[in-house]
């Protein structure tokens, strides 16, 4: 009986995944474990493992291909002799769930939502049949969101229902608003906030470590990815916080980089009952001029140009020199932002951007009061938030851990030392 390759899912929130590139070709003989593919999720490639040992026989994805996790890949049999149809294997296992191949213990992440909003609105609404108008409404899913499959791109309750699917758990933090909660793993409860413009993908690499000892949740703000997009002048920092306690349910670990450390530490002294621990990465108590001019810049470029164009503007920003020097690192990247900006609608991003405004400086004469175990987390090349370190002195007993050549995505450039900062951290928490 032939044995299938399937696109794995690797974390919480990967949905699809890149073939890069197959290091055995049809009718090479492979043995259980060896490696016989490469694939690029959302943060990082990731070496596959043969399911079982046998001669690879047929290959269905070529290079540079994205498919959906679960997708059929490649077929192995027994022998190089043993009868085999690549059509009809292929369709028989489209029809039954494929046993996903092992990956080899590399760093994984997730991968690009599968089918995620687009960063700019629809000109208007589809048109809509009345019974998936209600069913839209029961579900609370924004139509113009839903690609329709009928005449003239007409939205049926099927479509609804299938784009309902894909939008995974969601919580309800206020009335008629929802936050989508991918979570993983089993313990303790932790929370992921991340920064502006971004989702929970942005701690993919840190993720795969976490869940082995925290059910952690990530908390996709307001008008991100498939969260409920309330129409509003600004989506301020105390309401994330409140957001965030919403989810919570209780004393949680909480974990924030950049705009997101900044709901921590509002959620922390509005709160100090909820936060058992947390882990501010990158943060910052009153912006810098620069970090108000990306924000704004970032919202701009994104209503104008294309989620492509957005990520090469913030690449530099981003990063380290020495990140940057690094084309297939770049690459990725890139990639992984323009994934993200397709997810955040450039009226998220302004409503963000005066909300971040509106915060900063508010609370810079309260921080001797935060009584929580605390990690400060700098990058020592941070263009947008240099002032972590400082921030991190006047948190009593705050611990601070600078990572040095890294720029303000500091989890994603220096992935391990953040993950390993965050378990030495937790550990003791």
């Amino acid at each position: 009986m032939p044995s299938a390759i399937a696109m794995p899912k690797l974390g919480m929130t990967m949905k699809d995944g890149t073939v890069l590139e197959w290091r055995a070709r049809p009718g090479d003989a492979v043995a259980k474990g060896q490696i016989v593919l490469l694939i690029e999720s959302e943060k990082t490639e990731v070496e596959i493992e043969a399911p079982v040992t046998g001669v690879l026989r047929h290959v269905y994805v070529e290079p540079e291909t994205l498919v959906p996790c679960g997708s059929f890949l490649a077929a192995i049999t027994e022998n190089a002799s043993d009868p085999f149809d690549a059509n009809a294997f292929r369709a028989q296992n489209e029809r039954v769930e494929t046993a996903p191949a092992k990956a080899a213990t590399r760093p994984s992440a997730p991968a690009a939502r599968l089918a995620a909003p687009s960063a700019l609105p629809r000109p208007s609404e589809p048109p809509v049949v009345p019974a998936a108008r209600k069913r839209a409404k029961d579900l609370d899913v924004d139509l113009a969101r839903v690609t329709g499959s009928g005449p003239n791109g007409r939205v049926s309750v099927e479509d609804v229902d299938a784009y309902a699917e894909q939008m995974g758990e969601r919580v309800e933090v206020a009335p008629g608003v929802r936050l989508e909660v991918p979570s993983q793993g089993t313990g303790a409860t932790l929370l992921l906030l991340p920064g502006f413009g971004t989702d929970v993908s942005a701690f993919a690499p840190q993720i795969p470590a976490l869940a082995a000892h925290f059910r952690v949740r990530g908390v996709n703000p307001r008008g991100v990815g498939f969260s409920s997009s309330p129409p509003a002048e600004r989506y301020d920092v105390s309401t994330a916080a409140s957001d965030a306690a919403a989810v919570a349910g209780g004393p949680v670990h909480a974990i924030g980089a950049s705009l997101g450390a900044a709901v921590a530490l509002e959620l922390a002294l509005a709160n100090p009952d909820a936060v058992r621990s947390m882990v501010l990465i990158t943060p910052f108590v009153t912006a810098t001029p620069r970090l108000l001019a990306v924000v704004d810049a970032w919202a701009r470029v994104a209503a104008e140009a294309s989620a492509e164009v957005l990520a090469a503007m913030l690449l530099p920003w981003l990063y380290g020199g020495a990140f940057l020097s690094d084309t297939g690192a770049c690459r990725r990247a890139t990639k992984a932002l323009a994934d993200v900006a397709a997810r955040t609608p450039a009226a998220t991003l302004r409503r963000s951007a005066a909300g971040l405004r509106a915060w900063s400086g508010t609370r810079a004469a309260d921080l001797g009061a935060i009584k929580t175990r605390t990690l400060v987390i700098a990058a020592e090349d941070d263009l947008l938030t240099p002032d972590a370190a400082e921030l991190a002195k006047q948190i009593p007993g705050a611990a601070l851990v600078t990572i040095p050549g890294a720029g303000h995505a500091v989890g994603i450039e220096a992935r391990e030392a953040v993950s390993q900062a965050l378990l030495a951290h937790l550990r003791d928490a």
